[in-house]
Order: C-alpha cells, then sequence, then structure tokens
C-alpha cells in the first residue's frame, strides 16, 4: 500500500471461508496476523456478508505497509466492487477498482458477453480564456472483441468508423447537457468495446459504462443516466433486441422499430430511431417503455457510486449575476431590436453590432472577465425566450405552428440520375441520385462480419450554406450524423432489391443553412429519389421541433425551428415520416428532461408540420419517373444455387467471357441471384441469354440453333443449347437417304435442329429434317409428304 501519511481514506479488508475476522486498537487482523498500521481506528464496520466472504471497510490514518507475511499484498493492492442485476434476458454487471486506476473513474459495464470499459479523466482547471464546455466523447470497438484482425495493410484500427462516430455522438448527447452549468474544464470519456458476443450491441453498453464512470469520477455530473434498446413486434415492445433482429430492417418484416433512449430518473434526455410507419402513440409508447426498464440500470449505478464514488469536486458555478445586470441594462434595447429583424444575415449583422455595443460601455476589468460571453448569451436567450412564451412572437414573425414558405423542384441538374432543389425559408438543399449496380454496394468491415449496404445517403454542409469562410476538409461528426439521421427517415420506404436491384446513393449538399438542413435532407432526398425513378413506397418528409420552457412550467413548443431557436431553446426534436407514420424519431434536451405530456403536443404538432411539408413536395413529383436516359439497366435472373459454378466457371473464365462478348455488368450473389446491368438494352440481352443457355435445360419438341462440331457415320453431333451437344442420326438429317452426313453437313455449319427427346441413357436426340433451314420454322406434315 502507498505511503499516505496523515490523510483520511477507506480501505476494504476481505476475510475469506467463515473466519471471524476482528479489528482491536493496534488495527491488525488478529486471526490472519496482518499488520496494517495506524494510530487509531475511526469506524469498522461491516456493509454485507455470504457464506464465503466478509468484507469490512475500515477508515482512519495508516502508515505504509509491513512486512506481509501471508502474502496477502496482492490481494489488497485492489479495490475492486462489482454490481449484477438480471436485465431482460441478460445479466448486467459493473466493476471498477482494478483496472485503469489513475482515470478520475472507470467502469467496465458487461451484458451477456459484450464487455466495454468507461474510462473518464477531467482538468483540475479551466484553460484561460475559454468560454464553451470542452467534453470529448470516443467509442472505439477493437477488432480482438470479436476475435478478428482488421483488414487493411497495417493489419490496425485506424480512423474511427461511421458506427464509432454515430456510437460516440450517442453518448456526448444526453450526458453532455447534466454537467454543472458554468463547468468548463476539459473533460474526456473514452469507451473501448474490450469483448462482444455478437448478441448485445456494445453501444448501449458503452452509454451505461460512460454514465457510471462520470458519476463515480467526482465530476460535477448530475446524473446518472442509463439507456436502452427497444424493438417493436406484433404490437409488443421488446427490450434490446439481439443485433441480428436490428440488422437491416427494411429486410426483416417483423421489425418495425430501432429505437435507442437514455434518460435520468426523472425524465428522457435523448431518443434516435429508425421506425417502419409507427403511429405517435406507438412511438411515445416506445419511449415510455424504454424510460421505465432502464429505472434499476440507474439504481445499479446509484448503488455502485455508494461504494466507490470519489468525492466531489471542489466546484461552485461562477457568479456572474452583476455582470449580467450591467450587460442587460447596457445592451437590452439594442438586442431585442437586432432579434425583431425578420432577415437572417441582417439579424446575425444587427446581433453582432449590439454585441460591440455593450463591450463598448463594459469597463477593461468586465472585459477581461471570463464570463462576458456567458452573460451575452443569457442576455439573447431572455430576450427570444421571453418573446415566445409570453406573446407567442417567434424572431421571424411567425406562429408557433407554422412552417416557412417551401419550394421544390426536381430535375434541376441535367446529367444526373435524379436531382431536386428543397428550400424551406432559408434553409436550402440540393440533393442527387445516383444510381448504381451491385459493383457499388458498399462493403462494412465491423465486429459481426462483412456485409453489403445498397442504400448510402451522403450529407456536406460546407461554409458558405450560414456565409462563413472555414476549413473545407473530411466529414465532421455533425456530418455523419446528419447524414445518418437522413438515411434512417429513408430507408424504411425503399423498394425491395429483389424488386429494385439497384444500389441507390443519395448525397444532400446544404447550399443554405439556418434550422434543420438535415430535415431538408430528408424531403430533397425523397424528391431525389422519385425523380430518378426509384419506386419509394411513399414520399417522406421530416420537421424540426424546438421547445421553450421557463422555470414557472411555462412552455412553448414551436414547428420548424431556426438556427436560433435551436441554439437557444432546450430542445431538438427531428419528426420525419409518411402520411401513414413515423420512419424516424431524433430527440436531444438541453434541460433536465420533458414530460410524456409535453411529447405527446410535439409529435402532434409535428404531424401537421410533416403533412403540410408532404403537400407541397407534391406539387414538385406526385409519382415515381421511370428511370432516366443516362441510368444503368438492370434485369436480374434466379438461378439455381448449384448452377453458380458454371456460370462463373473455373477461375471466372465463363462469367468473363459473357461480360467481354455482351457488354453487360454481369453480378452474382450466393443465393443465386444475378444482376446485369448496363445503358445498353440489347447488351443486357444478350448477357441474358448467354446464361440461360448455361443454367437452362432444354425443352423437348423445341427448336434451336446450333452448330455442328463433329462428323461421324452415323450421324452429326450439334452444339446447340450452351455447352450442351446432341446426335442428329443420319436419317434425321434430310428427307432421303444419305450415304454420309458430309453428303449435306460440314463442321462448323450452322442448323436449326428439333429436339426430340432422351434415350434411355439420357442423351439427347435431334432431328433436322423437320425443320426449314433456311426459317427456322418447322415443317408441317402435308409439306414434308409433298
Amino acid at each position: 500500500m502507498p505511503h499516505l501519511g496523515a490523510k483520511m481514506v477507506s480501505m476494504l479488508l476481505t476475510c475469506a471461508g467463515g473466519d471471524q475476522c476482528r479489528c482491536d486498537n493496534s488495527i491488525t487482523l488478529s486471526k490472519h496476523g496482518v499488520p496494517v498500521y495506524g494510530p487509531r481506528i475511526l469506524e469498522a464496520r461491516r456493509p454485507q456478508s455470504s457464506a464465503d466472504q466478509r468484507r469490512y471497510r475500515i477508515e482512519g490514518e495508516y502508515a505504509p505497509y509491513a512486512k506481509d507475511p501471508l502474502g496477502q499484498k496482492e490481494n489488497m493492492m485492489f479495490n475492486e466492487v462489482k454490481k449484477s442485476m438480471q436485465w431482460g434476458e441478460e445479466t448486467l454487471t459493473l466493476e471498477t477498482g482494478k483496472v485503469a486506476r489513475q482515470a478520475d473513474g472507470t467502469v467496465i459495464a458487461t451484458l451477456g458477453e459484450t464487455s466495454v470499459m468507461a474510462n473518464v479523466t477531467f482538468a483540475k482547471a479551466p484553460k484561460p480564456g475559454q468560454d464553451f464546455f470542452p467534453l470529448t466523447v470516443h467509442y472505439q470497438e477493437k477488432y480482438y472483441a470479436a476475435g478478428k484482425v482488421p483488414g487493411g495493410f497495417f493489419k490496425r484500427e485506424a480512423r474511427p468508423t461511421e458506427k464509432e462516430t454515430l456510437t460516440a455522438r450517442l453518448i456526448d448527447r444526453p450526458i453532455r447537457p447534466l454537467f454543472v452549468p458554468g463547468f468548463k474544464h476539459e473533460v474526456l470519456v473514452m469507451c473501448t468495446v474490450l469483448s462482444h458476443d455478437l448478441v448485445n450491441d456494445p453501444d448501449m453498453v458503452a452509454m451505461i459504462a460512460a454514465s457510471a464512470a462520470l458519476t463515480i469520477s467526482g465530476a460535477p455530473f448530475m446524473g446518472p443516466i442509463a439507456a436502452a434498446r427497444v424493438g417493436f413486434v406484433d404490437g409488443e415492445y421488446i427490450l434490446n433486441p439481439e443485433i441480428d433482429d436490428m440488422h437491416d430492417l427494411r429486410n426483416n418484416p417483423e421489425q418495425r422499430l430501432d429505437l435507442v433512449v437514455a434518460g435520468t430518473k426523472d425524465a428522457v434526455m435523448m431518443v434516435e430511431s429508425e421506425a417502419y410507419e409507427l403511429t405517435e402513440d406507438e412511438m411515445l409508447g416506445a419511449v415510455t417503455f424504454a424510460h421505465e426498464q432502464i429505472q434499476p440500470v440507474i439504481d445499479l449505478i446509484i448503488d455502485l457510486a455508494e461504494e466507490t464514488a470519489k468525492e466531489p469536486f471542489d466546484f461552485t458555478p461562477p457568479d456572474y449575476s452583476d455582470l449580467y445586470e450591467v450587460v442587460k441594462k447596457a445592451g437590452e434595447k439594442d438586442m431585442a431590436a437586432a432579434y425583431a429583424i425578420l432577415d437572417k444575415q441582417e439579424r446575425t449583422a444587427a446581433v453582432a453590432a449590439a454585441k460591440e455595443a455593450i463591450k463598448g460601455g463594459l469597463t477593461e476589468e468586465q472585459l477581461e472577465d471570463a464570463n462576458l460571453g456567458s452573460a451575452l448569451k443569457k442576455l439573447e436567450s431572455s430576450i427570444l425566450r421571453g418573446a415566445v412564451v409570453k406573446d407567442g412572437k417567434r424572431i421571424d414573425g411567425r406562429a408557433l405552428n407554422e412552417i416557412r414558405d417551401i419550394v421544390s423542384e426536381t430535375g434541376v441538374l441535367p446529367r444526373t440520375h435524379g436531382s431536386a432543389l428543397f428550400t424551406r425559408g432559408e434553409t436550402q438543399g440540393l440533393v442527387v441520385t445516383t444510381l448504381g449496380t451491385g459493383d457499388d454496394e458498399q462493403m462494412i468491415d465491423a465486429l459481426t462480419g462483412m456485409y453489403k449496404s445498397n442504400f448510402m445517403l451522403h450529407y456536406n454542409f460546407p461554409p458558405y450554406s450560414v456565409g462563413e469562410v472555414g476549413r473545407v476538409g473530411s466529414p465532421g461528426r455533425r456530418e455523419i450524423g446528419h447524414g445518418k439521421l437522413a438515411w434512417r427517415a429513408l430507408q424504411a420506404v425503399l423498394p425491395a432489391a429483389t424488386d429494385f436491384p439497384y444500389t441507390v446513393r443519395v448525397v444532400s449538399e446544404i447550399t443554405e443553412s439556418n434550422g434543420s438542413s438535415s430535415m431538408a435532407s430528408v424531403c430533397g432526398g425523397s424528391l431525389s429519389m422519385m425523380d430518378a425513378g426509384v419506386p419509394l413506397k411513399a414520399a417522406v418528409a421530416g420537421v424540426a421541433m424546438g421547445l421553450v420552457m421557463e422555470e414557472d412550467g411555462s412552455y412553448a413548443i414551436l414547428s420548424d425551428i431556426l438556427g436560433d431557436e435551436d441554439h437557444l431553446g432546450d430542445m431538438d426534436f427531428k419528426v420525419a415520416g409518411t402520411e401513414n407514420g413515423i420512419t424516424s424519431l431524433q430527440m436531444d434536451i438541453k434541460i433536465a428532461g420533458i414530460t410524456p405530456e409535453i411529447m405527446s403536443k410535439a409529435l402532434a404538432q409535428a404531424k401537421e408540420g410533416r403533412m403540410h411539408i408532404l403537400g407541397e413536395m407534391a406539387k414538385a413529383l406526385n409519382t415515381a419517373n421511370d428511370l432516366g436516359v443516362h441510368a444503368p439497366k438492370i434485369e436480374t435472373m434466379q438461378i439455381a444455387t448449384d448452377k453458380i459454378r458454371e456460370v462463373i466457371g473455373s477461375g471466372g473464365k465463363v462469367i468473363r467471357e459473357i461480360v467481354e462478348t455482351s457488354g453487360a455488368k454481369v453480378d452474382i450473389n450466393d443465393d443465386g441471384v444475378i444482376k446485369i446491368a448496363s445503358n445498353d438494352a440489347d447488351a443486357i440481352k444478350k448477357a441474358y441469354d448467354m446464361i440461360h443457355s448455361i443454367v437452362a435445360e432444354p425443352e423437348e419438341g423445341v427448336i434451336y440453333k446450333g452448330k455442328v462440331v463433329k462428323l461421324v457415320d452415323f450421324g452429326a453431333f450439334v452444339n446447340f443449347f450452351g455447352k450442351r451437344d446432341g446426335l442428329v442420326h443420319v436419317s434425321q438429317i434430310e428427307n432421303r437417304r444419305l450415304n454420309h452426313p458430309s453428303d449435306v453437313l460440314k463442321e462448323g455449319q450452322e442448323v436449326w435442329v428439333k429436339l426430340l427427346g432422351f434415350d434411355d441413357r439420357g442423351k439427347v436426340r435431334l432431328a433436322m429434317k423437320m425443320v426449314d433451314q433456311e426459317t427456322g420454322e418447322e415443317i408441317k406434315k402435308e409439306e414434308a409428304a409433298e
């Protein structure tokens, strides 16, 4: 045990078996004789006991270890604590005290055989002049967790995958609002997947582990939270469905929902979902069900924290009330006038001018105050929020449930397969659809295995969309998250791959932004795919809702929120769906949760907005177009799986010959589904006929065109059906006696033959004499008699 001097500490001592351990004033375990020195003992108590173990917590002042005669120093090294519970079909375990002990908080959470380690560290002082909360969340999936070796040249985990980025955002969103306001110390949360049983998704386990680690770390975190995943089958909600059940819901008609909910003991903090046209009541029921199911997990985290939590970090939120009063007095009037301007660019410039005017009236000391930024933001917030709740007035003059003006256009780009320009107020998305073949499917290497995706949606948010100058690089977390939200909303209405054998890529270029560009991507994506000829089951629209709640409990729900309303409001609530129901729901709360009543009203108001937007979209395109002239044409055919080898050939020889000869792309999957793609319909037909000739069986009585491959005394062998040969007996060549087949035939000559049948040994019998060799038509009996 390290030297602790006279510092007050706590230590667990374990006595094995049924032995009675006794602590006296010398602080020595009399039964085992392990000396632990100290001048006095403050408390000796027994928190719990069992048949094979007794634990004692001793609090006092301790000196360094003396000699360890029984070799128990190793056991004393760790202060390990485990808590377990039955959660659904699996056992959930939280443990701490053994691994990563130098972190402020470390918890390993295990559900089934999926384990995630969460490590929390936070700076003990803020950086000078920092005016924001620098929380960083990382989520890493280690390939060894599933017994796999990473692909690629370097054979190690590299840049975060899309799943890792989305999960990091999923963890960040519910915990960020729960730090004490004014806390601006750097916080790092790292979640590492250590073991994966391929049944329980580690993202939920990571959220629970992160919450527990924060709760015991001593950071000013007003948690804990817990999270759960919910499925929906036959009207029943399913807690934490297995990974296979949630994978590719589009091809799983039984599952209609993949919902993730995170919340505290009292309220929901975050919702993320992919749904298949659920009603508002069904979706609200799923959220309520999830919140009920996370309650025992929150209790388990609290139970763990009661034994292991560190002393709370000594942090007092800064009091800048005096500074705020000065700022308010100096600029409230100018700031209110600025927020009364309807145009975003003019309003932004006026707000900036009002801030500069306020700063011009402050002293040097007040200008250097680190809380000046917070005071200015509080002034903006009070002006915007007060007018909304008290007067029902929004900064752009709309009513609370009013949607901005919408203009929808399709076919705006001449060479693309499908395109749309969707404009809603000052938010605009140029969305383009490209149709590809099976070769264009995205390969995804996940812990659960390798799989393909034939639908991609990529979202881009350039700096010019908000009138700014900024760095342009690879997609950030926000762009990946917004793109995935739009993907979830749209993929529910895509046709089955067997009905529409294309790979679909949708790209949303946000050209203007002032509120909910992700929902503009949903609307534009729906229009763009329909313009490309994708037979969607229904059009999809999305709307972003907001909430402003005052301390007295009064609130206002806003439809189609602006950027400022999102920034200064209490909720970002995005709902997308068709006329029949919701396909995606995302909610982030900045206050300590909202009630089911508020959620129900927000869903109802969102439905009104969604219906209005769908009506506006219908003016541009009501039904799907035919495939564009520039889009590839794809035809599918199904063959028996035992014929796949024949189509591919040895080393791919046969399929290469088909592609080179026809000019079409040919893709075969393991189920025997073949996709033939080309811009040329003749090339598709040629490839189809070549494949059909390989896999099909010849039919008795049908006439085929063939080629003489060998002449013998008793007839001619003709290749007539792919690689299949048959014998035309010399008596079946012409309606006259021939001395030898060579009298009328030669090798390489093309002839028409009729399949007479098969002999007892399965060999093919062909005939030429009843077929017109010029036309390929069968000669009728009366013609033959003449």
